[in-house]
């Protein structure tokens, strides 16, 4: 990985593109740290365990919501209007036509539609933010005109941060590197790492105080983390190979065809997507508990805070739902087994047509529950450890899953990129 990015770094135009993502970078730490205005940050400490609702999603902001800031709502609304968007292009036939058969302009317009969502998802989350800042004594003015003019600058902040980090990350799409929207959230996290580090030194102290677990647990943590990491780095690699051979055929004096190709199914079909897509879900019940003023430690409440093991289930089970989910979107088999029929390719052992995409779907369909599987069980394992440890690391598992993948796929991104500049082409 490395080494692509130094040889990256080598071409003039991949050179600027990774400047221009850096500079994206750049522009959301400082918009993490301006503060929204009438609002007092120092209130909400207490609100922000490491194993909490709105832990995880300061995590996903990068210290944002901690901090009370323009960007404390982060990409969470665009995360959400993606969703809703993907779910109602399967349920109205309007949407799935313009997102198959509309092209680039349907592409633009289910964009132009998220983007919409996403804005309208950001100021509903920015009313329940204010309400939350409010009963928590955030706010500095609450009664009078004063108190609605701050409402409305408040609100209006926190849906513009929305609004500009949407823009941030569609324009690291055109000019930069990567997936905008993954770009950020993997800075926000990484940025997070000096925090999980001290974390992990007051354990270590707390076993030099004479807690003599911790002298077991802080390097079995370590190591858990370098395993995580290689777990994901295997599977984002790994794939299944369906084997295609195509006829031959005579056209005019040359023969064509007769070669042997395959097609590439990989393990885990989307990448970290489900993780935060079921992160996002299951942050709804908690986020309407923190809203009312309820104790998250107490009553039912408790059994969806981040430590809990209905918590672990019900997000070991989103996770299997979703990836389904991409892969329906992404593969179709009986699609699959037409264009291969028109190549003259076929799947030795299968008649073209529906034996065809029977076989594809079979395979899909185990390769799919194998890659979820191992996903849900990669997101779900340090919640597990720290279940038994008492300790607050479940935020580990997701944190890495999506720091990862999202840096394999940036690398996978700069590797094509080198690929296409330096292909000769067949006039040379």
């Amino acid at each position: 990985m490395f080494e692509t990015f130094k040889n990256a770094w080598k071409s003039k135009d991949l050179r600027k593109k990774l400047l221009f993502t850096l500079l994206i970078i750049v522009l959301f730490r400082i918009g993490v740290a301006i503060p929204v205005p009438f609002l007092d940050a120092s209130k909400l400490s207490t609100l922000m365990g490491d194993a909490s609702l709105l832990g995880y999603m300061n995590m996903l902001t990068g210290g944002a919501l901690s901090k009370a800031t323009i960007f404390a709502m982060s990409v969470t609304p665009y995360i959400n209007a993606s969703i809703i968007i993907q779910l109602l292009t399967v349920a109205i036939p309007a949407l799935e036509r313009l997102a198959k058969d509309g092209g680039e302009m349907g592409r633009k317009k289910i964009n132009k539609i998220t983007r919409y969502t996403s804005v309208g998802l950001g100021l509903v989350q920015a009313i329940g933010f204010y309400f939350l800042l409010r009963s928590e004594g955030a706010v500095q003015y609450t009664t009078g005109w004063s108190g609605i003019f701050a409402s409305f600058v408040i609100c209006a902040a926190f849906t513009a941060g929305t609004a500009l980090i949407m823009w941030l990350g569609e324009l690291v799409n055109e000019k930069g590197i990567g997936n905008g929207i993954s770009i950020i959230i993997f800075a926000g996290i990484l940025s997070r790492g000096p925090h999980a580090a001290n974390t992990l030194w007051q354990y270590w102290k707390l076993a030099q105080g004479g807690d003599i677990q911790y002298y077991f647990l802080v390097p079995a943590i370590i190591l858990l983390f370098i395993a995580v990491i290689a777990f994901v780095v295997v599977l984002t690699n790994a794939e299944r190979r369906i084997p295609v051979q195509y006829a031959k055929r005579v056209v005019g004096r040359k023969m064509y065809g007769g070669q042997s190709s395959h097609i590439p199914i990989k393990v885990n079909l989307s990448g970290v997507m489900p993780v935060i897509f079921a992160s996002s879900i299951l942050a709804i019940p908690s986020t309407i508990g923190a809203f009312m003023g309820a104790d998250m430690n107490t009553g039912v409440w408790r059994w969806f805070s981040y430590s809990s093991w209905l918590y672990a289930a019900i997000y070991f089970i989103l996770i299997i739902g979703f990836n389904y989910f991409y892969a329906a979107t992404q593969y179709n088999p009986i699609e699959m087994a037409n264009n291969l029929r028109k190549s003259n390719g076929a799947i030795p052992g299968y008649r073209p047509g529906k034996p065809t995409s029977d076989f594809i779907q079979r395979v899909l369909s185990k390769i799919i529950f194998l890659g979820a599987i191992f996903l849900g069980i990669v997101a779900i394992l340090p919640i597990a450890i720290g279940n038994v440890a008492h300790m607050n690391i479940a935020l580990g598992g997701t944190s890495m899953l999506i720091v990862v993948g999202v840096a394999l796929d940036t690398s996978r991104t700069l590797e094509s990129q080198m690929m296409m500049r330096h292909y000769k082409g067949f006039l040379e």
